[in-house]
């Protein structure tokens, strides 16, 4: 199974966008995939895939019930199903996971178990046979460093960063090696970055000398799309629907776009020796039912 984290420390980069259309990409190549956003802000990946309903329903069972052992169904009921990629939806539980987290290690404690506070996401997968059900599991942790970002990386173990294609992009990245170092070290595991993917690019000079810069693979260069992910945020799907559904005609930078993500979505299967059974032309606009 392929799985990563999709994450970057600073916010506004497309990190949401970038994960959703990365899953689409996956799934409209045969694969099936998973996605498990963490994000307690409102703004969040379930938002724009239109899977977000449940998100205040405080009598909804959702992820953070079942991370700390109190499930009210099965892992399966969980999932919801957008454009062909299937969702754990984020709920507004969340906000809370590091305060039920930090219960359930005290508790353990004092019964004297051994608790990994960062490992449970990795358990309510595990449990629910996530490997032999899915080819894909990708992570949207928010953009700060907490339990859901540690419990994302945890589980998935590699990580893509979207890059700002500036001074304050470079240093995100650097303090993210870091971040993915120590925390490697910390928890005695192999952490990896799969690839940084620069969006927003305008091809200024400081902008093309901060990409040359870049330490890990690029994959792909990404232009300002403002318009398109905006609109695909107002109209909540990916960016492959959106130029597919909403769009008065083909731009052909917009498609150009999509074949990107196609690509991408094709280096990082390679990395974990996984092919598409039945990968689309990049760019070309069928998106999977």
């Amino acid at each position: 199974m392929l799985s990563y984290t999709v994450y970057s420390e600073a916010g506004g980069v497309g990190k949401t966008s970038l994960t959703a259309n990365l899953a689409v990409a996956h799934a409209r190549a045969g694969l099936d995939v998973l996605v498990v956003p963490l994000d307690p802000q409102d703004g969040d990946l379930s938002r724009l895939l239109g899977v977000d309903d449940k998100r205040a329903d405080g009598d909804a069972d959702n992820l953070v019930r079942h991370i700390v052992q109190s499930p009210r169904g099965p892992f399966e009921d969980l999932i919801r199903t957008a454009e062909g990629v299937d969702i754990v939806p984020e709920h507004n539980m969340l906000s809370d996971l590091s305060d039920f987290l930090d219960r359930e290690q005290k508790q353990a404690e004092t019964l004297g178990d051994a608790y990994n506070i960062y490992a449970q996401l990795q358990r309510v997968l595990q449990d629910a046979d996530v490997a032999e059900h899915y080819d894909v599991l990708i992570c949207d942790p928010p953009a700060t460093e907490s339990d859901h970002l540690y419990n994302a990386i945890y589980a998935t173990r590699n990580l893509v960063i979207p890059v700002e294609p500036s001074a304050k992009g470079q240093a995100s990245v650097e303090g993210l090696e870091e971040l993915a170092t120590n925390f490697a070290s910390q928890l005695n595991i192999d952490v990896g970055v799969l690839g940084a993917v620069p969006n927003g690019v305008k091809n200024t000079s400081d902008q093309k000398e901060m990409i040359d810069g870049i330490t890990f693979p690029t994959p792909e260069v990404i232009g300002d799309r403002t318009s398109l992910l905006e609109g695909s945020w107002k109209q909540q799907c990916s960016a492959f629907r959106y130029v597919q559904e909403h769009r008065d005609r083909q731009r052909d930078y917009e498609v150009e776009t999509l074949a990107q993500l196609d690509r991408i979505a094709r280096y990082l299967e390679e990395q974990a020796g996984l092919e598409a059974p039945n990968p689309p032309e990049p760019g070309a606009l069928a998106v999977k039912a």
